[in-house]
Formats: structure tokens, C-alpha cells, sequence
């Protein structure tokens, strides 16, 4: 993620921010430029100050203070680039839903900054009933014999369970599930690597590669996922996989790991941008140095992105011991995960 300010007054803003606090401009996201911008009212209309020569409108879902990002006037879509692709949100009129939408949308949005930072195709179900992709939003139903809403991908379909916008559900399911990091962007960059892998593994004659990395996907998926859930991870799993959940299946494996690509390259850029660096005192060479002066989303190769995430990262862990909380990014990243690793980054950007 980007850093940004006013084009007016010079402010530090968030991604997310509507109004900017010290002069009092109405803010967007103009995705046709990646910043968010101040913003002069025209007639109906808004001119941002960071694409003068365009007029723009608010996308249809700012009025539930769920988007803050533009759309080009003479478009004819009402939504923006990132809202358009959902098929199903839950029923605002019930107070609770429209608070957890708006969390899941902060988290779906910074997702597809990053897709749209990697180029990456992102055609609506409209487009392309076949390959396109499309959000559900679910609240369970309170009837007792109502089905379970699960998170999960199905051919372009992601649906995300509104629970998981409750802190307190969401921890409860981390705990259970004995996992050591869950979030509703986590969710979302998990969930989207499975999108990707049908469309650029296995729709993109990748699979053969892929197998050999990730191993064969063609073993029965549902009992795999029975079999992780009987008896867990196998004892040397962080040998090969990034997650305990990677060790389920190929499928699993590699949805991870294309989450933790863009963990580690979204953080790497807002890294940059506050000018972070590491050199401890106390270790021996430079082993722990890292500076992250490049852009990480157009790094040439795995390894260059990966000198700067180890030491920088054991850094954010220790600034969150410091302050009592859990570990940033509790992962060890061994030899055949940043092998894995290199995959999703060629796969991300492929030769030319």
C-alpha cells in the first residue's frame, strides 16, 4: 500500500479516508491513477485534484460509507472498479450487517489495490459468466436448521461469511482452528489465490509447473480437508509449507502462499514509503539489513523481495511483543516456500 496525501494541504492520509481532516476536502480513490485525492465539487460532479482533466462520481455504495472510491463520469456504471463484482450483500437495514459489510469492503478494496497494482484480470460475472469473478456477502440465517455460511471459492464465486467482520467470532474461529493469523484481508487474499489458480494455473498452461511445486491437485479434495481436520499437519510440516492449512491439499497450498505474496509485497510498499530500514546493532553482519528502496510490486525476482521481508519483519514482530501483541507475522518462510513464493511472482509477472 501506497503512502498518500492532500494535493491541497499536504496531509498523511489512509487508503480509506473520506474527508481530510486539517483542510476539510472531500476525498476518493481515483483507481485509474492508484492515489487518493482531494476533491473540488463541479455542478453534480467532482474534479480531483490529482486527475484534474476528468470528472468523476462517487461510486454507488458511498452512501452506505462502505466505498470511498470514483468512478469516471461518463461511464455508465454506477459502481466502482472493486464494488462491481458483488453479486450479494447482506440487508442494510439491520444495523449489525451494515457495520460488519463495511469492514468486509475496507479489506475487499485494499485486495484489489493490489490486483490492480499487479495488472492481474478482473473481469465482472457480467463480462464473463464463465471465468469472471464475483463476491457473496452472507449473513446466516437464525433459524436453527439453517445451513452454515463457510467462506470459501467456488468457479469465480467467493463468498465471505459476515461473521467473520465480528472481532470477536473471528477470534473465536482463529482459536479453533488453531490457527496463528485471521483477518478479513487475509480471508480475501487467500480466497482470490484460488480465483487465480483456475485462471492462470490451470487456464494458463501452468499446471504441469505448478504440480510439480505445489504436488498433484487432482487428489480428492474433500478428503483431503477430512483427513487434515482428523489428524492435523503432518510433524515437519514448516519444512514445505508456509501455513499448517497448506499442508491440507495443492490447492490449499497454494491459495497460502499466494496470500503471503501479497502480505509480503503490500507491506514491503508501505514500508517504502515510510522509509523503513533495519540495521540492528547487535547482529553480527548484515544478515538483518534491509532496506526496501524498490518498488515491491515490480520486483525483479523472489529473492530481492524476500532480503528485505525476513529482517523486516522480525523487526514488526518484536515492535508488537514490545506492546503485548501477538506477532505481525508469525511464519517462518522456509528454502521450498520462497520456492513456492517464486512461483506466484513469476506467475504475476510473466516475460514479456
Amino acid at each position: 500500500m501506497k503512502l498518500f496525501k492532500c494535493q491541497s494541504c499536504q496531509q498523511i492520509l489512509y487508503f480509506e479516508n473520506a474527508v481530510c481532516v486539517k483542510c476539510g476536502h472531500t476525498l476518493g480513490y481515483v483507481p485509474e491513477v492508484a492515489t487518493v485525492s482531494a476533491l473540488e465539487p463541479d455542478g453534480d460532479l467532482w474534479r480531483a485534484l490529482a486527475a484534474p482533466d476528468v470528472l468523476y462520481r462517487f461510486c454507488a455504495n458511498a452512501q452506505h460509507a462502505a466505498c470511498n472510491w470514483l468512478v469516471e463520469s461518463t461511464s455508465s456504471e454506477t459502481l466502482c472498479l472493486s464494488c462491481r463484482h458483488n453479486r450479494t450483500i447482506p440487508d442494510l437495514t439491520l444495523a449489525d450487517n451494515l457495520a460488519h459489510w463495511q469492514k468486509i469492503e475496507i479489506a475487499k478494496h485494499r485486495l484489489f489495490y493490489s490486483l490492480l497494482r499487479l495488472r492481474l484480470p478482473l473481469p465482472t460475472k457480467t463480462e464473463s459468466p464463465e471465468n469472471g469473478l464475483a463476491f457473496d456477502f452472507l449473513a446466516e440465517l437464525p433459524q436453527s436448521n439453517a445451513p452454515r455460511v463457510l467462506t470459501g471459492h467456488d468457479n469465480g464465486l467467493i463468498t465471505i461469511a459476515l461473521a467473520e467482520a465480528d472481532d470477536a467470532v473471528r477470534e473465536q474461529n482463529r482459536v479453533a482452528m488453531r490457527e496463528p493469523y485471521r483477518t478479513l484481508l487475509g480471508h480475501f487474499r487467500h480466497e482470490i489465490g484460488h480465483y487465480y489458480w483456475d485462471r492462470l494455473v490451470r487456464d494458463g498452461v501452468q499446471l504441469d509447473a505448478c504440480r510439480q511445486l505445489f504436488g498433484d491437485d487432482s487428489q480428492d479434495y474433500g478428503q483431503a480437508l477430512q483427513t487434515h481436520y482428523a489428524n492435523g499437519a503432518p510433524p515437519d510440516w514448516q519444512a514445505n509449507f508456509v501455513s499448517h492449512y497448506a499442508s491440507s491439499h495443492p490447492w490449499e497450498d497454494f491459495a497460502e502462499t499466494w496470500a503471503h505474496y501479497l502480505h509480503i509485497v503490500d507491506t514491503l510498499e508501505i514500508a517504502r514509503a515510510f522509509g523503513l530500514s533495519t540495521q540492528p546493532r547487535l547482529a553480527k553482519d548484515e544478515e538483518l539489513d534491509a532496506s526496501v528502496d524498490f518498488d515491491p510490486y515490480r520486483a525483479a525476482e523472489i529473492g530481492q523481495l524476500i532480503d528485505s521481508w525476513t529482517p523486516l519483519s522480525l523487526a514488526l514482530n518484536s515492535l508488537n511483543r514490545a506492546m503485548g501483541q501477538p506477532d505481525v507475522y508469525p511464519f517462518v518462510l522456509s528454502p521450498p516456500v520462497i520456492e513456492k513464493l517464486g512461483f506466484i511472482h513469476r506467475l504475476v509477472h510473466p516475460i514479456q
